[in-house]
């Protein structure tokens, strides 16, 4: 990829869950100078770091780690705010003079940093999305979507009219901001010259790997973890505790379903995760170069990365 007036490198490595892109971002920090951003909406969270798969105390002495542990369990982190704060620690890598290399599996956060989404940062009214919400189950969501239509077409014609928790948020921010979401999301991508960099394996293979994680986490304590969490106070309720690998020993721990169950649960859930991962890297793919990750090798991929960073042509 050539530059095309951006002169800030930004490395992305990108991937599913569990295909080893943490592994393979220490080594490539360390051998080029970089520190890593994270970009995993679970990882954000203090205190879940087993069924999160965070990076090890040892894995974070190697190599500085940005937006880890940045909220409680019981907070909302948003998009926006995810947005805004990988740009200013991305600011603040190319200011040490460091290469910044953005990690993860969640789509949203890495979109949105890499085109620069506009996030419209219009703060949820709940008496508003129930208002919103009892007129579409009184008059139906195609009458719901027909009011959005009214105030933004463009955002209405990108939204399925079935889908009225959309339809609602659109409806919410429009109203709220005065202004068509549509012209609150439009796109400002930042100055950056990008690679992309993705981890892909073979799906059974990447779901053996999923499952030996799971026994890792299972002997690390992941339960454990979850009944700390419950025992400080976080419910079921807070966002964090909805995530893959927390919510499904709810069950379990009311004494209605077996550990059997709850691990059986996780292991079909994560399955659902990497093949939603898939989708949207597959949306999103704006020049990703894929990696075989059982092939690729860490001086392989670092010598791809300096010759990148040298030709500036």
């Amino acid at each position: 990829m050539r530059s095309t007036g951006e002169t800030r490198p930004l490395v992305v490595l990108l991937g599913p869950t569990a295909v080893g892109k943490t592994a393979l971002a220490i080594h490539l920090a360390q051998a080029l100078g970089g520190e890593i951003v994270s970009a995993d909406s679970r990882q954000v969270y203090r205190e879940m770091d087993i069924g999160t798969a965070k990076p090890s105390p040892a894995e974070r002495a190697a190599v500085p780690h940005h937006l880890l542990d940045v909220a409680t369990p019981d907070q909302m982190y948003t998009l926006a705010q995810y947005q805004r704060a990988a740009y200013t620690a991305i600011a603040a890598i190319h200011a040490r003079g460091k290469l910044p290399l953005l990690v993860g599996g969640t789509g949203q956060y890495l979109t949105a940093v890499i085109e620069g989404w506009g996030i419209p940062e219009v703060p949820p009214n709940p008496a508003l999305r129930a208002e919103l919400e009892q007129y579409a189950a009184e008059h139906g969501a195609q009458a719901l979507h027909a009011r959005l239509e009214q105030r933004d077409p463009v955002a209405a014609a990108r939204i399925d009219p079935r889908n009225v928790r959309r339809v609602v948020r659109a409806l919410e921010v429009c109203i709220e901001a005065g202004q068509p979401i549509s012209e609150l999301q439009r796109k400002s991508p930042p100055p950056y010259r990008l690679l992309q960099l993705g981890l892909t394996m073979p799906r059974e293979q990447l779901y053996a790997r999923a499952d030996a994680r799971l026994e890792r986490m299972l002997e690390a304590g992941l339960l454990a973890e979850v009944r700390r969490l419950l025992d400080a106070g976080y419910t079921w309720a807070c966002p964090a505790m909805s995530g893959l690998g927390y919510i499904q020993w709810k069950a379990y721990l009311a004494g209605q379903e077996s550990y059997e169950q709850a691990v059986a649960a996780i292991r079909r859930q994560t399955r659902v995760f990497i093949r939603r991962q898939y989708t949207w890297f597959r949306g999103h793919d704006s020049g990703i170069r894929w990696l075989e990750a059982q092939h690729v090798t860490p001086n392989a991929v670092i010598a791809e990365i300096q010759a990148w960073l040298n030709d500036k042509g």
